[in-house]
């Protein structure tokens, strides 16, 4: 009998400081995340991409809302019934485009832009520039690819844009 209470006492005791080891730690780690500091960027975006986000906006005048860098869970629904949804989210989190036209009146999107510079020649972007073509076109939102050498063509970026949404 005085075995059981005296490990009863013991297991009390051990679960007691399991108890505060676990509260010393989350607050630790809880003052961590606090310390980070952080700066304002000078802009959002890189001088070509700010080219041409001033280019998009002279294209569509005040018939759409151009919205920069946008990641996919924002424009795309991820709980589609007899999916895994966490597993479908996660597969698109962590990618973006460059810009998404949205209707005026409810927002909803109707073009992606990627503006694609050297960057996705490398072979991990272009497996990524792959899936997102392939998701964007299951989801039917419209992709359109610009290439990003230093100077645009006002007009050809025009064409593009109305033979899209004129096509949807």
């Amino acid at each position: 009998m005085t075995h059981i209470i005296l490990w009863t006492g013991v297991l009390i005791a051990f679960a007691l400081l399991l108890k505060i080891a676990m509260s010393v730690r989350f607050a630790s780690a809880k003052s961590k995340k606090s310390n980070y500091i952080y700066q304002k960027k000078s802009a959002i975006m890189t001088d070509a991409k700010a080219d041409f986000f001033n280019i998009l906006t002279e294209v569509v005048e005040d018939k759409y809302y151009i919205f920069p860098q946008i990641h996919l869970p924002s424009i795309l629904n991820h709980k589609i019934v007899r999916q895994n949804w966490y597993g479908a989210y996660r597969h698109i989190d962590e990618k973006s485009v460059d810009f998404v036209l949205c209707n005026r009146n409810n927002l909803e999107p109707v073009l992606a832009i990627e503006l694609d510079d050297n960057s996705h020649l490398r072979d991990d972007r272009i497996q990524r520039d792959i899936e997102v073509d392939r998701v964007l076109s299951h989801a039917k939102l419209p992709l359109i690819r610009f290439s990003n050498h230093g100077k645009f063509n006002v007009d050809e970026i025009e064409h593009k844009i109305n033979q899209m949404l004129m096509a949807d």
